[in-house]
């Protein structure tokens, strides 16, 4: 079947099939064990294979750069980032708005640098398994993690396309 089918069709079928599948529930995959975020990025490469028709012994890294995919973990951060550049902007829900918090919000850290660079206040949590993978925590510890001129795009369109560089940067440019 593969023979059949155009590049462009299998990328399709894999973007439709997968992609838009991990991507649905990637703010729900942060926190998840290595191992299954090994098992989603094999899935990935599987779907490369395919699209490229290579074999599984050679090298994965050219071809999911050539395709512009992000890895899992980059691909659940870049997620976790837009959901929480809508919430700031205000065109999230209100119940995860509500989540998150600005530094320059909090009356004790307005006149500290922090508040300055537009980052997100971290909540405190008990239970290291279950509260960290909250999303207000991992939110905003992701975001806090991007550069500030990511952080401070004036557009949602120039968020995403600075977002997806710098992930994709840090993605393929460690070995």
């Amino acid at each position: 079947m593969r023979r059949s089918l155009t590049r462009t069709t299998l990328l399709t079928l894999m973007h439709a099939l997968l992609v838009t599948k991990v991507d649905y529930c990637s703010s729900v995959l942060s926190g998840i064990s290595l191992q299954l975020l090994q098992r989603l990025q094999s899935l990935f490469s599987a779907a490369a294979r395919l699209v490229f028709s290579t074999r599984k012994s050679e090298h994965i890294t050219p071809l999911l750069h050539e395709l512009l995919w992000l890895k899992v973990p980059e691909r659940i951060q870049f997620r976790l980032c837009v959901l929480a550049y809508h919430c700031l902007i205000g065109t999230a829900p209100s119940y995860l708005a509500e989540t998150l918090h600005s530094t320059a919000d909090v009356g004790s850290r307005r006149h500290l640098r922090s508040a300055s660079k537009s980052t997100l206040v971290i909540p405190t949590t008990r239970h290291t398994t279950l509260g960290d993978q909250a999303f207000s925590v991992t939110a905003a510890r992701t975001w806090n993690a991007l550069p500030s001129s990511v952080r401070s795009a004036p557009s949602l369109l120039q968020f995403r396309r600075g977002l997806k560089t710098a992930l994709f940067q840090s993605s393929y440019s460690s070995p």
